[in-house]
């Protein structure tokens, strides 16, 4: 009897570490891309400071950042397609009355969650006070602020662009105000004279995706597809095709993450030209756009979540890490999008109506990273100006971040534009307005984590907060119906 209990237990044992063992392999497995991600994070950095002191030529600088360019590239070929098939199969899988409520909690979401990073921005601001006045660096770059864009001008030029008059356009070309030098000619008596030149303003075009027009055509185009019933489901089924088809191509562009990560870094960290000095320098001003993302990141964001989804939050957050690592190495949220689309559906389970509806608007209008920075940097330059801040201007400061931050472009160094006209209207010299070139490949990267992770958690938000309805919709839906949506 005791042979047999001592067999029972070496049986029972073995059965024990089989399943820990098969729990560890199927661990790495479904976390293998994450795992040789941080690998890539990890060697790029090392890489890149090990070689910053080998006095590289331009050409091997290129051949090392020559990788990470072509996967850059890849991402963005896939991010329209994703975008506009991701966004039309969402909208038509929902009646318009759906649509609607979801839009319209999303955009408050949005809204809201810009409005309190500006104003934690300034609170931030205030309290660690980053501007030192004796602070001055002379840098060659300098501030292109030729076009005199004012506030008014970006606003006007987010509703121009909003409202596309050429849907193919739009695909590679956004409205932009510019201002021309116009000299006016009068002649008299044969004698030409010159009057005094000024500026001129002028609509003019500039490359680049409109991918908020494009947007709201796919809302306007999606949600009557899904009115008019039966006669568009061949329409419905082919951009479901092409969305199923462009995430295929994802999961094989995903497996490129840690090779184009590892050389986006290892280029980046080479070509800073004193990163030691910088950072030394203007490292008040980084660790407060530090500690608001952090700050944002793991407290408020895991908070509002808890609050409304009533799930662990920091499981959600661990979730996207991945998606976060890629947004963090590329500086760009719309290159995680696909990543993060992978993740959001087959890992977390969020609705795909929703995650197809939130996700595409808010990498293109979701920027509270964005409005903390422009916070924190417009009163960053006021206080190395000792310029005087009264609760009008700081009001002023507030509101200005936050609508503007909707507004940014997808382009480089788009922040910093946004900043020169906020310190040209409320009157901050914008002399030491070069300084912040210099980190801003640093704090792009920082604030947009915080973008991108503004995007997830508003999917999961406004999928609780429309649990009705989307059951609703399921239940008066056909099985095949159902399953396009999974």
């Amino acid at each position: 009897m005791t042979k047999e209990n001592e067999r029972s237990q070496i049986l029972v044992g073995n059965e024990i570490r089989n399943n820990k063992k098969m729990s560890i392999a199927i661990m790495l497995k479904k976390n293998i891309i994450l795992i040789i991600t941080l690998i890539g994070v990890s060697a790029g950095i090392i890489m890149g400071y090990s070689l910053r002191h080998s006095k590289l030529s331009e050409t091997t600088v290129l051949l090392i950042s020559y990788p990470g360019e072509l996967y850059m590239r890849l991402l963005k070929l896939l991010i329209l397609p994703l975008i506009i098939s991701s966004l039309i199969t969402g909208t038509s899988s929902v009646n318009a009355r759906l649509n609607g409520k979801i839009a319209m909690r999303t955009f408050i979401y949005f809204f809201l969650t810009s409005a309190f990073n500006a104003s934690l921005g300034v609170i931030l601001a205030i309290l660690i006070h980053p501007g030192d006045p004796g602070l001055k660096i002379t840098l060659n770059k300098v501030v292109d602020n030729k076009n005199g864009n004012s506030v008014l001008d970006s606003l006007l030029d987010l509703g121009r662009n909003l409202i596309a008059e050429n849907i193919f356009q739009a695909t590679f070309q956004q409205a932009h105000t510019d201002y021309v030098n116009s000299t006016t000619v009068i002649s008299v008596s044969n004698k030409t004279i010159l009057t005094k030149n000024k500026m001129e303003k002028i609509l003019n075009y500039r490359l680049g995706t409109n991918n908020i027009g494009l947007v709201f055509f796919c809302i306007i185009f999606g949600s009557i597809l899904g009115a008019i019933g039966p006669k568009g489901k061949v329409v419905k089924d082919l951009f479901l095709a092409v969305f199923e088809i462009t995430m295929r191509m994802v999961k094989s562009v995903i497996w490129l993450t840690p090779i184009g990560v590892c050389s986006i870094i290892t280029a980046k960290i080479i070509l800073v030209d004193d990163i030691y000095l910088v950072i030394s320098q203007l490292g008040w001003f980084i660790l407060t756009i530090l500690i608001g993302i952090l700050l944002y990141q793991l407290v408020i964001m895991q908070l509002i979540y808890f609050l409304i989804v009533r799930k662990n939050p920091f499981k959600y957050y661990c979730a996207l890490v991945q998606g976060t690592l890629t947004a963090f190495a590329t500086a760009s949220a719309a290159a995680a999008l696909p990543i993060n689309f992978e993740v959001m559906d087959n890992v977390l389970k969020i609705h795909s109506s929703i995650t197809r509806f939130v996700m595409p608007i808010g990498t293109n209008i979701n920027m509270n990273g964005t409005a903390l920075f422009l916070a924190v940097a417009t009163i960053f330059m006021a206080q190395m100006n000792s310029f005087y801040l009264g609760a009008g201007t700081l009001v002023t400061i507030w509101v200005t971040s936050t609508i503007l931050s909707f507004s940014s472009a997808s382009v480089p160094s788009a922040a910093i534009v946004l900043l020169l006209m906020i310190i040209s209207s409320i009157g901050i010299p914008a002399d030491d307005l070069p300084l912040l070139f210099a980190i801003d490949w640093l704090v792009d990267r920082i604030r947009t984590t915080n973008n991108m992770l503004g995007d997830c958690y508003t999917a999961a938000i406004v999928e609780k907060l429309s649990k009705k309805e989307l059951l609703d919709i399921t239940n008066n839906q056909t099985p095949e119906e159902v399953l396009t949506l999974l």
